[in-house]
C-alpha cells in the first residue's frame, strides 16, 4: 500500500508536467487547428531561461520565482515572434504547410541552441531542491510540491482568464468561429498571438518544473516531455482545455506505475500505445467532440 501510494505521488507530480504542456498544444489548435511540434523546445527554452538566473543568483524561494517570472515572459515573446514570423504567414495555406513548418522551428530551436555559445551541446547541471518530508512509508520531495502547486496556480489563472476576462471570451469566439469573430470586430490576430504567449508560457513553467526534478538541461531536452504531452492533449481531447489536464495527469499515471510496477523500458511503448488506442476507439479524445465538416 505505500509503495502504491509513493507512486501515486510520483504520477500526479509528473502529470501536473505533462498537463500543463498539453494545455499549450490544445489552446493552440483550439485558435487556429495547429499541433506546434516546436512546443517541446520551448519548453527547453524555458527550462535554460530558469537555469541562468538560478545559477547566477543561487536557488531559494525568492530567485525560483524571479526563475519562473523571467522564463515565462521571455517564452511568451519567443511564442510571439515564432507565430508572427512561421506561422501567421501560413494560416490561409493547406494544414499540411503550417505542420512541416513547426517540425522546421523545432528543428531550428535544437540546433540553434546546440550552437549558441551560452547554451551549447553539452548538458549542464540544474540546481534543484533536496529536500523532501518522510512519513508514513512515503516521501514527498520539495519539487513535487511545487510541481502541483505551480500546475494548480497556473491552471486557475489560465481558467480565470479564459472565462472572466474580456481576451479571454474573444479566444473562446475565436475558437469557435474564426470568421464570425472577425465580422464582430474582434482583433483575431491580437488574439491568436496571445493564446501563443499563453502556451509558451505555460510551456517555460514545465520545463522549470522538469528540470528541478531531472536536473539536468540540454538542447533536446523536450522532445520527449513534448511527444507525451501531445498524447496527453490527444487522449484528453485536443482543443478542449480540461481534455489537456485530464490527459496529462493520465499519462503521468500510466508513465509512472509502468516504471514502478513493469519496466522503465515500457515507459514509452506503453504511451504510444495508449495514442494508439484512444486514436482507434475514441480519435476526439476522451473529453472532446466528435465535429462533422461540410465538404
Amino acid at each position: 500500500m505505500q509503495e502504491f501510494v509513493q507512486q501515486l505521488i510520483n504520477a500526479i507530480a509528473l502529470g501536473s508536467i505533462y498537463a500543463l504542456i498539453a494545455l499549450g498544444y490544445t489552446m493552440v489548435y483550439g485558435i487556429v487547428k495547429l499541433i506546434n511540434f516546436a512546443h517541446g523546445d520551448i519548453l527547453m527554452l524555458g527550462a535554460f531561461a530558469g537555469y541562468f538566473v538560478l545559477f547566477q543568483y543561487g536557488i531559494n524561494p525568492l530567485t525560483l520565482i524571479i526563475a519562473f517570472v523571467f522564463s515565462m515572459a521571455v517564452c511568451a515573446v519567443a511564442g510571439m515572434v515564432i507565430e508572427k514570423t512561421c506561422y501567421m504567414p501560413l494560416r490561409n495555406s493547406p494544414k499540411i504547410n503550417a505542420l512541416i513548418t513547426a517540425i522546421g522551428v523545432s528543428i531550428f530551436l535544437e540546433n540553434g541552441a546546440r550552437v549558441t555559445p551560452f547554451i551549447g551541446p553539452n548538458p549542464k547541471q540544474f540546481p534543484t531542491i533536496g529536500k523532501k518530508f518522510e512519513g508514513l512509508g512515503v516521501s514527498i520531495s520539495y519539487v513535487q510540491i511545487a510541481e502541483f502547486a505551480v500546475a494548480v496556480i497556473l491552471m486557475f489563472i489560465l481558467y480565470v482568464i479564459v472565462n472572466h476576462t474580456k481576451i479571454g471570451k474573444a479566444m473562446r469566439a475565436v475558437s469557435y468561429d474564426k470568421n464570425a469573430a472577425l465580422m464582430m470586430g474582434i482583433d483575431v490576430n491580437r488574439v491568436i498571438s496571445f493564446t501563443f504567449a499563453i502556451g509558451t508560457a505555460l510551456a517555460a513553467a514545465a520545463g522549470i518544473l522538469f528540470a528541478l526534478a531531472y536536473p539536468q538541461v540540454e538542447p533536446y531536452m523536450g522532445m520527449m516531455p513534448g511527444l507525451k504531452a501531445f498524447i496527453a492533449a490527444v487522449v484528453g481531447g485536443i482543443g478542449n482545455i480540461p481534455g489537456a489536464v485530464l490527459g496529462g495527469y493520465i499519462m503521468g499515471t500510466a508513465e509512472t506505475f509502468t516504471k514502478g510496477y513493469i519496466s522503465s523500458s515500457w515507459a514509452n511503448p506503453i504511451a504510444f500505445g495508449i495514442l494508439i488506442l484512444i486514436l482507434v476507439v475514441k480519435p476526439s479524445g476522451i473529453l472532446g467532440r466528435n465535429t462533422s465538416e461540410k465538404v
